[in-house]
């Protein structure tokens, strides 16, 4: 009978715990207390049992951000946005290498002297680094000389340089670029070039204080007096864009050497920027009449601030992939980011009749 009981019970049990899975119910492991008679049976303090150990990574420490030549491609020449941009140019230094200007000596910078104003933007990168056309177009200068128009002026303060007349014009006005402190040029006069074709090495020829390459865009001739900001006229790199401002005090008289903050509200990373300076070898862009440029900015929302009169304003704006940002600053007027209106004829159109005549 105690058989028979004890086969029950086991059955009934069997029963209980199908009828537990099937609807779900988790039973607990059954814990079974140790025999205290059984010398075999150990209790471990739980105090005392050790643990598995975890697998371990051992990371070295961060060091400094490296610091990257790299940029994102240009976007494809020519690249406009809007009918009055004019990104005509690739870069006179490959991509792979250190090919933006040097942040604090842009277009309309003073550094040298009062007197002398920077009329290109100097890219920074080792000496025999390859110059390349930034377009296509034929080479009307390759040597010594440039500045002096002397071909065996070997004091230039341009050194080795080359000069190409490009084969597009700008409102029916020739262009032509400038690649100038060369260690060796290897185009020649009336060689034709193609865009990114090899013209020379950077070098430090010239008036210079270490190995880069002075890059100049002017129209509309080859000349000193005729230059133009060249980060108005190279294409951004792509998702990049820049931005353009006219600061003046409150009479709308330009300010010179005005230094302007450009902080991203995402990195918190400022670019100092100052005004044109002074001097006959600057001249604003037709459309945007600017005396501020700032290039290779990442698209993404900044803030602009400058002090006026004892004054910090500032301002925000945002920088969009491929395009120009345009704001102005007035004095006490303060900011504004309309763009310029539409250019008007300059010239008065002859009055036609309404009605046209045949002619006989």
């Amino acid at each position: 009978m105690k058989f028979k009981s004890a086969l029950s019970t086991l059955l009934s049990l069997l029963i209980l715990s199908a009828c537990a899975d099937a609807v779900g119910v988790v039973n607990p492991t059954p814990v079974v207390a140790p025999d205290a008679a059984d010398p075999f049976q150990v209790q471990m303090d739980a105090g005392q049992t050790p643990s598995p150990v975890p697998f371990q990574f051992v990371l070295p420490t961060p060091g400094a951000e490296p610091i990257s030549g790299w940029r994102p491609p240009l976007y494809p020449i020519p690249w406009a946005m809007s009918p009055y941009d004019h990104f005509y140019f690739a870069r006179p230094i490959a991509a792979d290498q250190v090919n933006w200007p040097i942040p604090d000596y842009r277009y309309g910078g003073i550094f040298f002297a009062p007197n002398i104003v920077h009329t290109g933007v100097d890219i920074p990168t080792p000496e025999g680094t390859p110059i390349m056309a930034a377009g296509p177009g034929t080479v009307v200068w390759a040597g010594w000389g440039l500045f002096t128009e002397s071909p065996q002026n070997k004091s230039d303060p341009y050194g080795l340089a080359v000069a190409i007349r490009h084969d597009f014009s700008y409102n029916n006005q020739q262009l032509y670029t400038i690649y100038a402190h060369m260690s060796q040029v290897t185009a020649v006069v009336s060689q034709h070039v193609e865009t990114g074709e090899l013209i020379g090495l950077v070098g430090s020829t010239g008036a210079t204080t270490g190995p880069h390459v002075h890059f100049e865009v002017r129209f509309p001739s080859n000349s000193f007096q005729n230059t133009v900001n060249p980060e108005l006229w190279i294409a951004p790199p792509q998702g990049w864009g820049v931005l353009v401002g006219r600061v003046t005090d409150t009479k709308d008289k330009t300010l010179q050497q005005a230094e302007v903050t450009v902080r991203s509200e995402d990195t918190k990373e400022a670019n100092i920027i100052k005004t044109y300076g002074g001097g006959g070898a600057i001249n604003a862009d037709p459309y945007y009449n600017e005396n501020l440029v700032l290039g290779d900015l990442a698209a993404g929302i900044y803030k602009i601030s400058l002090k006026y009169d004892n004054k910090t304003r500032q301002t925000w704006i945002e920088i969009f992939p491929g395009q120009v940002t345009y704001f102005t600053f007035q004095g006490d007027n303060g900011f504004n980011t309309l763009r310029p209106p539409a250019p008007t004829l300059d010239f008065v159109p002859e009055i036609l009749p309404v009605t046209p005549t045949l002619i006989p």
